[in-house]
Formats: C-alpha cells, structure tokens, sequence
C-alpha cells in the first residue's frame, strides 16, 4: 500500500522539530496522522490539535520493534503521516529508541532540521557525519533553520549538494520566528491559537519547497495481521479512566486498550467535579498536573469526585494512579491537600527528580516504562505498603500499593505491560 510518511529530526534537542512539525501537521491537515517517538505526553497534545487527528506514540523502548511496527501499521489510518523525533538523531540507539531505530525499524524517511546560524561549509560537514555514522539510516532531505538570508541559504545548499549526495535540500526557515512559551513540563497548550498555527506555517515553510519534500516522502505500508502482544482477555466489567485538563497524560492507544478489555469505559472529568459511577470496578488517575496552583484550583473544590473515589476505595474496589495520578492518591503536596487514600507525603521541587526510562519489577513481571517529575516523596510509612523498586542506579522508590490501590511514578504503555493492577 503506498503512503507517505517523514520523521522530522535534528543533531541535539531544542533545534526547532516541534515548530516544524506543528507547521507539517497544518498543511497537511486534511490526510495526516501525526506521530512522536518516544514517551512525550506534551507534543502529541499539540499534535492531536493541530491535526485533529490523535497522535501516537512510538517507543523503541517500550516496545520491540514487531509491536513498533504493529502499533505504526494499525494506526496509519491516512495517506501521509509526519512522525516528530526525540532529541538528537541518534540520541536513544543504547536503548533502541533514538528516532534512527523508529525511522529504520519502520523505513520511514528521515528529515534533518540543521543551524544553519554562523556557519555555511561545517554544516556539510556535520551532515557527512552524521550520514556515516550509521548506513542503514533512513537520512533523506534537510532543511537549514535560523538563516539569516536568501544568499546564506544558497551557500549552505551549494555545499551539502556537492558533499552530501542522494540528499534533497528541501528550503530554509528563517532566524527569530516566533516563538511559544513553555511550562516546567514543556510547550504550553495556551499558545496554540488557531491564528497563531496559521500564521506561524506561513512562516516556518515560507521558504520549504514543499513538492521537493513530498518527492522523498513515498513509502510501502505492509499489514500484518499478527498480533505481537499478549492477547486480550475482555472483563464484563466497568473501567472509569478520569481524563481532563490535570489529569491528560494518557497515550492514545492506552484509551483503545482500554476499550479492547473492559465492556464499558466512562471517561471522567475531576475537573468538572463528577462523580464516579457507583457500578465502576476500576478507576484509573493518570498523570499530568496537580501540583500546580492552577491546577490546583481545578480539583480543590471538587468533592463529589473525590468523595465517589473514596467510596469506590472503601468497597475494595481498584484504583490506579501514575505520576499526578499517585500525588492524588497521597495525603497532600507541600500544602496542597489531596485524596489520602495512600499515606504518602510530596513536596515539589524546584529541580528535576528524574527523567528517563525506568523498570519496574512487579509480581514477577519486569515493566518497561517512563518517569518525568519534579515532585518527591518526603514520607512514605512502610509498615502496610507494597514498595516496588524502580531498576536504575540512581532510582529512588518507583511505587506504592495498599490493598487494591497502586500508584507509581512510571507511565507505561498498557497494550504492551497490561495494567499493573
């Protein structure tokens, strides 16, 4: 089946993929489906609106590389798809999830962003580099950002054409575009106006020659029916997943796991104080915000829901937190009162406490996944709790399970892990 695809890369993090993406994603709005390597939650929200389509994460961690291709495959639903990388191009490899591993494992074309900012002969250079580092690269087109004129731009071009050959120099994007604010977890949904989406694709491919991109963007999209996960055994049973402004760290294909196992699932909004229904037999808080003032102010007043949660607990009943999921479920975050329905103590910090890939190892099973918070635990009774390790050397204490409740600082992807609970 022949489609389109390209994954937009760099050399380092902060090189301008997210504009350039969020730009692709516009233009192609009609018959795209947007994509993000690796575990972010924050792009694939910018994705998700710009393209009205969800986006989908692609985890080379996480995932082999049959369940990468199956969950790519399964989701490839229109003609052209824009696939967002993760820091640098092969930044990742030593855990099989750099953009090169999702690009090959895929072949989908790749396309580098360069600085194009006080330099013009090293750029080439740089690109030779990275193009010999590894052969089976996917490395098809570049486009050179920050430049500073039209002349710039043809000088850089001259020389990555006679250096580089096989690679299409696809245009340029200028020096001092726009750009959008950001809060201790990322890109700030706030700034994406739809004038502002407008307005900031005429400028990022203002100078992108479009038909030139779509020229290396051509791929073959091979089904495979087999199913590489574990199969699904579906429950008669009631799944509330609380999905909201604070609590919207979910991948796009947990909800359709979700969907795939239990007969019913309500998607609940804390925000909005409603209740839990009294027949649901499980509850799922994933991860977001709660920690901050705003969001804060969103769930402080909302008794109803928390007192449904806390009748759904008190009939035995399972619950599971990740991240501001499992803060909810403690006692309180430096003054912020929360749920106690798990006796732990937070207390937010002005650094990061951890970002990267963890395991956890739970009744038996070791779970792949992903932490990224600035909150710690300050308190942590031992005597009725469940404690679970998180492998890494600098790891402090991954989660916490009294009864049938659990919360954990690790996302995972459902499909591939099941739920811990």
């Amino acid at each position: 089946m022949k489609k389109q695809a390209i994954l937009i890369s760099a050399i380092a993090s902060n090189q301008g993929k997210t504009l350039l993406t969020m730009a692709l994603l516009h233009y192609f709005k009609k018959n795209v489906r947007p994509f993000k390597c690796g575990p972010d939650f924050i792009d694939p929200q910018f994705h998700t609106h710009i393209a009205d389509t969800p986006s989908i994460n692609l985890d080379g961690y996480m995932m082999n590389q049959l369940q990468l291709q199956w969950i790519f495959q399964n989701y490839m639903d229109k003609d052209i798809a824009v696939v967002e990388g993760v820091m640098g191009y092969y930044d990742g490899m030593d855990k099989g999830a750099s953009a090169y591993d999702v690009a090959k494992t895929l072949q989908i074309p790749s396309l580098l962003l360069l600085d194009g900012s006080g330099s013009y002969i090293t750029i080439a250079a740089v690109l030779q580099g990275m193009l010999s580092f590894r052969e089976d690269n996917t490395i098809k087109a570049v486009v050179i950002n920050k430049v500073s004129s039209k002349m710039h731009y043809e000088l850089i071009k001259k020389h990555i054409e006679a250096e580089c050959k096989g690679i299409v120099v696809c245009g340029y994007i200028e020096k001092n575009l726009l750009l959008l604010e950001s809060t201790h977890l990322g890109l700030d949904l706030k700034a994406l106006q739809d004038d502002k989406i407008d307005s900031l694709t005429k400028e990022v491919l203002a100078n992108i020659e479009m038909d030139v991109l779509s020229s290396v963007m051509d791929i073959t999209l091979e089904k495979n029916d087999a199913y590489p996960f574990e199969a699904i055994k579906k429950e008669n049973k009631c799944c509330v997943l609380v999905h909201d402004s604070n609590f919207s760290f979910v991948y796009h294909d947990n909800i359709e796991y979700l969907k795939e196992r239990f007969d019913e699932l309500v998607i609940v909004d804390a925000t909005r104080n409603e209740k839990i229904p009294e027949h649901a037999d499980m509850v799922i808080l994933p991860g977001g915000y709660v920690e901050t003032d705003i969001s804060y102010a969103k769930i402080q007043h909302a008794t109803i829901f928390q007192n449904s949660l806390i009748q759904h607990a008190s009939a035995g009943k399972r619950i599971y937190g990740e991240c501001a999921g499992l803060i909810y479920l403690g006692r309180k975050i430096d003054e912020k009162v929360m749920s106690s329905l798990l006796p732990l103590v937070f207390e937010l910090t002005n650094k990061r406490e951890r970002l990267g890939y963890y395991q956890c190892e739970l009744d038996g099973r070791v779970i792949k996944g992903h932490a990224f918070h600035y909150s710690k635990v300050l308190q942590a009774p031992q005597s009725n709790i469940k404690l679970y390790k998180v492998s890494k050397k600098t790891a402090k204490d991954g989660g916490w399970r009294v009864d049938n409740i659990f919360g954990t600082y690790l996302h995972t992807m459902w499909r591939v892990s099941g739920l811990p609970i």
